[in-house]
């Protein structure tokens, strides 16, 4: 198993391992707060991103709907 180093390699991942099984991941936030980087420069400026709620994962393809 290699280790997973970008989040478009943790999506493959998680849509590898379930797709067709009926899955769903959910994740709930309550005054979540994350600081997004415009740029990789150490003096980027930020967005600020906040989260309450829940935000909910499903897989499918065309030969297993889910």
């Amino acid at each position: 198993m290699s280790d997973t180093r970008t989040w478009p390699e943790l999506a493959i991942g998680l849509y590898d391992k379930l797709t067709g099984r009926g899955a769903e991941i959910s994740y709930s936030f309550d005054s979540f707060e994350v600081h997004v980087p415009s740029s990789a420069s150490a003096d980027a400026a930020h967005a600020v991103w906040k989260m309450n709620g829940t935000v909910k994962i499903s897989t499918r393809d065309k030969v297993n709907p889910g």
